[in-house]
């Protein structure tokens, strides 16, 4: 067997678990108020530096909607997106299994393991879904303008952390959540079996995710940037 086909995935696994680990342990910990602020700042930066660090040897993806939207755009093939989301996926849990194990009983039972959620003020499914659908698109956005298009300015992972804190911070957080990733809201949910509004963090990034896949592929990519990686 080959080891080094498995480098990309483990850091997949590895990136999806800390982001998930320090992002829903700050929702345990930080309830309502000002402590928001403390979730943002921990989702955002959090996630600026882990994809920052993996980006050398997966891509940094650490989000299924980011690696469906790089599949759509046909910058990854098949296989490797089948790879990477589970990979995601399996992260996520560990993340909050390791939650379940450290963090004590009654924060941790009160936020579900941080399993996002939805707030009461958005009447129907249609608001939810819309809005992660736009903070995806908007993240996606980044890393098709930062890491896809060859004649943008590498910044590392920065831009798309900043996309997290910039949704989070505008409104999002208090309404969804601004979860952007469908495993950040799997893997607390699964281990918690808080599956309330769980659709709507799978099918709004997923809608938000190809529509910016679309936009950049063939409207705003140079020529150069549109074959498969």
């Amino acid at each position: 067997m080959n080891y080094r086909m498995l480098r990309a995935p483990v850091a997949e696994f590895i990136g999806t678990l800390l982001f998930v680990l320090v992002g829903a342990g700050s929702s345990i910990v930080n309830q309502g108020g000002a402590a928001g602020l403390a979730v943002a700042l921990t989702h955002g930066i959090g996630l600026a530096v882990i994809v920052t660090i993996m980006m050398p040897i997966s891509g940094g993806h650490i989000n299924p909607a980011v690696s469906f939207a790089l599949w759509i755009g046909k910058q990854i093939d098949a296989i490797t997106l089948g790879k990477y989301v589970l990979a995601q996926l399996l992260g996520a849990v560990v993340a909050a299994l390791l939650l379940k194990a450290t963090f004590p009983a009654a924060p941790a039972r009160m936020t579900s393991l941080g399993t996002p959620q939805i707030s009461g003020s958005m009447l129907t499914i249609f608001a939810p879904i819309t809005l992660e659908a736009l903070f995806t698109f908007f993240l996606v956005s980044a890393v098709y303008g930062t890491c896809v298009n060859p004649q943008a300015q590498r910044v590392g992972g920065f831009a798309i952390g900043l996309v997290v804190l910039v949704c989070a911070l505008g409104g999002g957080a208090a309404l969804t959540g601004a979860v952007m990733n469908p495993a950040r809201a799997f893997g607390p949910a699964l281990v918690s079996w808080d599956w309330h509004a769980q659709a709507i963090y799978w099918i709004g990034p997923l809608l938000g995710a190809a529509a910016a896949a679309g936009v950049w592929r063939y409207l705003l990519l140079p020529p150069s940037a549109t074959d498969l990686r």
